[in-house]
């Protein structure tokens, strides 16, 4: 690839095959041993002693936004009674050049007892959360769901300051002073512990 000509690459393109001289690197994955494009972008590819790492920058800081459908990451900003604010920072593993804002409204927070939701004991602000891209329904603004099970908080910070571990679906704990926090716990199961509970 020279660098002279740039190439210009579409979602999913195929780029190269991935060994021991080429290796993925940001705006690409690997896949059956073959690295390919995350968005549309220019193709980089950057020496290094006895390796390449290929990478795709965006053409526009626009060239990808959240779509329906699409699982986000977002931290959350401001929580009232009726809704939470949020600021997307990645869809799926892209991290996005310039956040956008989204909302998890009350009735899309978990799939049951809609009606007994309290925002307040799903998320704080400050809260890493896991959520998936409904249809739009007002301008520059997306609303969020954390209703699946494997969607809600993944980070939390106790008052301490520390990170918390999650202890149930509703409840996180922080491991200096043990006290648990109400929240609306993404189901992430790290292996060993999958193992041990089956």
């Amino acid at each position: 690839m020279s660098d002279k000509d740039p190439i210009i690459c579409i979602p999913g393109q195929r780029l190269c095959p991935a060994d021991k001289t080429n290796i993925a690197g940001q705006g690409t994955y690997e896949q059956l041993g073959y690295i390919y494009s995350k968005f549309a972008g220019i193709v980089k590819v950057i020496k290094n002693d006895n390796t390449c790492t290929v990478e795709v920058h965006g053409m526009t800081d626009q060239s990808i936004v959240p779509a329906p459908g699409d699982i986000v990451t977002a931290m959350v900003t401001i929580v009232n009674q009726r809704f939470c604010k949020c600021t997307i920072k990645c869809i799926g593993d892209i991290v996005l050049s310039r956040p956008y804002r989204g909302i998890v409204r009350r009735e899309d927070v978990r799939a049951t007892e809609k009606d007994r939701i309290e925002m307040y004991k799903s998320f704080r602000p400050g809260d890493i959360i896991l959520a998936r891209v409904l249809p739009m329904t007002e301008a520059h603004t997306y609303q969020l769901s954390t209703a699946e099970n494997e969607l809600g908080v993944v980070i939390a910070h106790s008052e301490e300051g520390v990170a918390m571990v999650p202890v149930s679906w509703t409840e996180m704990q922080c491991p200096k002073t043990l006290v648990k926090e109400l929240r609306k716990v993404a189901k992430i199961i790290p292996e060993e512990v999958a193992v041990q509970d089956g």
